[in-house]
């Protein structure tokens, strides 16, 4: 064991793994956290703390990770590349390992322009940092825990003990170039990735074939990303505007036609079109847990926690995988 996380011991017992997601709130106040964890415990291996996901201030990745920690359920901190420069990362994975977190995911980070969307003025002005990139944050990590070294050499009295994720976009442009990508996060150091939205799952399948080719599949955990859909709106959003995800048509008219099936009744268009996204994502789960070379499934309700129960149990994931107290 690398870490001795939960979520890397389910992935070396065979079991499918699965995460979720916990967005932390624009709020002081822990308990939104303390509620969302209880809602996921026990039907996820782990679950992603976002860390100011499209830079909006949010409660920091690692302080809500902590918490969620503390009350029963195993987080996936994240670590993005904009905020800081590499003294404040490995300060921060230091202060991280020492309140007991064990998984972390590599990321660059939304740009700071997409703070300011919908009602949110954000921080659109904002410096962001990016002294280092996705690859070289995982060497750092890797590095931290495997040498016991800092990035710039100075050795550690304690090594943190991360299992180190990273993100992948499959169908992002250029395409061709994503299987390559992937090879560089591995040869980094990845020991489980988490890929962006998948809706297509042939073109998905295509590209895990050239990954499989690479031998990837054999050096890290690639889990299949799967965000739950509420509305045919969000679907026809997330095709048009989210770079790397490529939703069939199909799937945007089966959510139409849930809309239209409840008439001018626009509360009942909502839950009929909620019902038909679980029902999407839990065959699309199905479908990526079959492509050969994924270890699971990365499932993304954003700010709908209280869907995970329903989707998991409905996939055929539950029970989660329990372990013996090391």
């Amino acid at each position: 064991m690398k870490s001795g996380s939960n979520l890397e011991k389910v992935i070396a017992s065979g079991n499918p793994a699965v995460t979720a997601e916990l967005g932390p709130p624009m709020s002081a106040d822990g308990h939104e956290v303390v509620k969302k964890a209880q809602l996921l415990k026990g039907f996820c291996d782990a679950a992603n703390i976002t860390d100011c996901q499209t830079a909006v201030v949010r409660i920091s990745s690692i302080a809500a990770a902590a918490i969620a920690f503390q009350n029963g359920l195993e987080p996936v901190m994240q670590m993005t590349c904009r905020d800081r420069n590499r003294i404040a990362i490995q300060a921060d994975l230091l202060g991280a390992a020492a309140l007991g977190l064990k998984n972390c995911l590599c990321l660059a980070g939304d740009h700071q322009k997409f703070s300011a969307a919908g009602r949110l003025k954000g921080h659109p002005g904002a410096k962001n940092v990016y002294d280092v990139d996705t690859c070289q944050l995982v060497g750092i990590l890797r590095k931290m825990r495997d040498e016991g070294k800092q990035e710039g050499g100075d050795p550690l009295e304690v090594s943190p003990r991360f299992f180190i994720g990273a993100s992948w976009t499959p169908m992002g442009d250029p395409i061709d170039f994503r299987p390559v990508n992937l090879m560089k996060k591995v040869n980094a150091g990845s020991d489980f990735i988490q890929t962006q939205g998948i809706y297509d799952m042939d073109l998905f399948k295509s590209q895990m074939e050239k990954a499989c080719n690479l031998g990837l599949h054999e050096r890290t955990a690639v889990l299949a990303g799967i965000i739950v859909p509420k509305s045919a709106m969000m679907l026809k959003y997330m095709d048009s505007s989210v770079a790397g995800v490529s939703v069939p048509r199909s799937l945007i008219d089966r959510m139409n036609k849930a809309k239209e099936a409840a008439g001018d009744d626009k509360k009942k268009a909502r839950e009929f079109q909620e019902q038909e996204g679980i029902r999407i994502a839990v065959e699309l789960i199905q479908q990526a847990l079959e492509i050969p070379g994924i270890k699971g499934v990365h499932i993304q309700a954003i700010e709908w926690e209280s869907a995970i129960e329903g989707i998991v149990k409905a996939a055929g994931l539950y029970p989660r995988p329990t372990f013996p107290e090391s």
